[in-house]
């Protein structure tokens, strides 16, 4: 017969247990990062506002100190602006870099007190993720997510051949996105490139991975490998800050207008329209109903017609070489036209097709092993992608 086993003994132990300690840290000085670009008639109140800052200080001192004049003379048209602040909109620093962009003038605080100083801007590169979703505007949506307007005609660009920001956008398309930030002595003086990037549109995901060498060159792919570098952009019109939004959608008589020949695009006058690839100037002038009208010359029996303009773009001559991209003219209702208007055509040699709907020829995709490195070194890219397009589902979903 076995041996009985007797029951386990039960027998409580008590030891007191020291508790690592923590540390409270206040997040309410995480400094806000703002970015402008200045706009012609731009006025400084406007700039700051723009810019997030609420400062009587930092605006009394930028419009009275002798120190600050250097400051002033950099808010022209075209320059990048960037601003640190308190959620309040106290300045932390104010960076504009100078032309040629080896140095900066940078407005901080010293022991109180703000001080102007130009430094070589020997930057520091910081990765960081954001997301958001469209409720009105892409600009908005960054805005919300406190993105730079930079980002935003980035993705407008990184994704131009794929979708058409002024027409496509939804309420409730979301993206994600990894970019650079350069730094500058514990302050952002510049947003850098994109590394990463995905876009939902209409329910469509797009993806956009920049894969480069040391150098710096390099271009953006999805996911699988495929390049985004296609031959002809979607939409012929610059995207901007004005046009981002559902205000860009058309008068239902006008609505997407799809001629035999070609579509129109209803645009203000003085929108700036830019080839859609690369190209020589065939022709410049006045034409009949299209009024003033280019048609640009591309590779492989392609080109492209751009009607109605109100004016065209310095040297838009006979065979002059166009980047895709480049401005070459401005919207207008010249010719046959109830109202300002781009009419726009793509032929391949000769025969119109529908600009919308055509395959636009692109490069090559990645294989073998160039896409087996890829894939490895894009992995941590694509992870981030995914934090923060989660990180968004669950602040929409609260």
């Amino acid at each position: 017969m076995p041996a009985q086993i007797s029951a386990p003994q039960a027998q409580a132990i008590e030891e007191e247990l020291t508790l690592p300690s923590y540390e409270y840290v206040d997040a309410t000085g995480t400094p806000f990062m703002h970015e402008w670009v200045v706009r012609s008639g731009d006025t400084l109140p406007a700039i700051l506002a723009n810019l997030g800052v609420q400062d009587p200080e930092l605006s009394g001192f930028l419009a009275t100190n002798a120190a600050a004049r250097p400051v002033v003379q950099l808010l022209k048209t075209g320059n990048t602006v960037m601003a640190s602040t308190t959620r309040q909109g106290k300045l932390y620093t104010l960076s504009i870099p100078k032309a040629g962009g080896e140095t900066a003038m940078l407005v901080t605080r010293e022991a109180g007190q703000l001080t102007v100083k130009e430094q070589p801007i020997i930057a520091e590169k910081r990765i960081h993720m954001a997301s958001g979703t469209i409720r009105s505007s892409l600009f908005g949506a960054t805005d919300e997510a406190g993105l730079p307007d930079s980002i935003a005609t980035s993705l407008a660009d990184i994704f131009g051949s794929e979708i058409d920001f002024h027409r496509d956008l939804r309420r409730g398309d979301r993206f994600s996105v990894v970019y650079e930030t350069a730094y500058f002595n514990g302050a952002p003086v510049r947003t850098g490139r994109i590394l990463a990037a995905e876009f939902v549109n209409a329910g469509q995901r797009h993806s956009a991975i920049w894969y480069g060498t040391l150098a710096g060159r390099g271009e953006y792919y999805t996911a699988e490998g495929r390049s985004l570098r296609q031959g002809f952009l979607r939409s012929p019109l610059e995207f901007s800050r004005v046009s981002s939004g559902f205000s860009m959608r058309f008068h239902p008589i006008l609505k997407q207008w799809r001629k035999h020949s070609g579509t129109d695009f209803a645009a203000a006058t003085g929108t700036k329209v830019r080839a859609t690839a690369d190209g020589v100037v065939d022709f410049s002038g006045w034409q009949n109903g299209y009024g003033n009208i280019i048609v640009l010359r591309h590779d492989r029996g392609y080109s492209t017609a751009y009607a109605h303009l109100s004016r065209f773009a310095p040297n838009m001559k006979k065979g002059s070489r166009i980047e895709q991209g480049e401005t070459i003219g401005f919207v207008g209702s010249t010719g046959w036209a109830t109202g300002p208007h781009l009419h726009y055509e793509v032929r391949v040699n000769g025969e119109p097709k529908d600009a919308m709907k055509i395959a636009l020829p692109g490069a090559a995709p990645l294989s073998g092993q160039q896409l087996a490195t890829f894939r490895t070194n894009t992995a941590g890219l694509l992870q981030r992608l995914a934090i923060a397009d989660q990180a968004n589902a669950v602040a929409q979903a609260n």
